[in-house]
């Protein structure tokens, strides 16, 4: 890339090496109410959503798993009762914030002994080749700036015959359901933010990220062109989120 490259922050457009600094800003913002505005935002869906993950992981007692993005740690929480004592679940985030709240979370809720923090960015992960038997990525993607790096990288660090789960929003499928959508984003998503955490901006940004990120089709492409085999994806509530999982061969 050249310095003049630029990128999406949102619907505005900004230099390559910035988006990273700006996304962490958003995130530093949200960081203390992110799981109280996860609730609100999608009326405590976004439990289900992240179940059904869990539930076409396959995950298995005794593997090693990597939560990318993984936040405030619902996620890695859940991973870490399924694996036990024999296996490895690390929580890991770009943004220092985040990765505290998940620790203080899971330390909380007496998640110690098989899980590990790491501070890391998802397009040059600090992990050697062919070391996890599954990666997850929820609500994360669409704030990486380079993702075919990002999705290169976690296919690298995979098992083969590992998986990947990428759990994001994408574009509705019903009928009728994007301007409802369109309207509640951009109308609902700031105005709760204000009230919540007095940031109407972040969420603003949230909002239009989502509109940025690749459809189902674009992803599931992309995912197959830096080598994932048998990818396929499944809508949920309608396509405004779809689970993508691929293995590698």
């Amino acid at each position: 890339m050249s310095e003049h490259d630029t990128t999406h922050f949102g619907y505005k457009q900004v230099a390559v090496e910035e988006k990273a600094s700006l996304v962490a800003e958003v995130f530093h913002s949200v960081a203390s109410k992110y799981d109280m505005m996860n609730d609100l935002m999608s009326l405590g869906v976004h439990r289900l959503w992240k179940r059904y993950t869990v539930e076409m992981s396959g995950v298995r007692r005794g593997q090693r798993v990597l939560d990318l993005a993984g936040g405030t740690g619902d996620l890695a929480m859940k991973f870490s009762r399924i694996v036990g004592a024999e296996g490895q679940v690390v929580l890991a985030d770009i943004n220092a914030s985040m990765l505290e709240m998940g620790r203080q979370r899971l330390i909380d809720a007496g998640i110690v002994g098989n899980i590990e923090y790491a501070q890391v960015n998802a397009e040059c992960l600090p992990f050697p080749d062919n070391h996890f038997d599954l990666i997850t990525i929820a609500f994360g993607l669409r704030n990486v700036t380079d993702k075919d790096k990002a999705l290169a990288s976690m296919y690298r660090v995979l098992k083969p015959g590992g998986r990947l789960l990428v759990l994001e929003f994408s574009k509705p499928t019903v009928p009728g359901l994007s301007p409802v959508y369109d309207l509640y984003s951009f109308t609902m998503l700031p105005l709760m933010g204000r009230l919540v955490t007095g940031d109407a901006e972040s969420y603003r940004y949230l909002a239009e990220s989502i509109r940025m990120h690749p459809n189902q089709e674009t992803l599931k492409g992309m995912m197959e062109t830096v080598g994932f085999d048998r990818v396929e994806y499944f809508n949920l509530t309608g396509g405004i989120v779809a689970l993508h999982r691929g293995f590698k061969a």
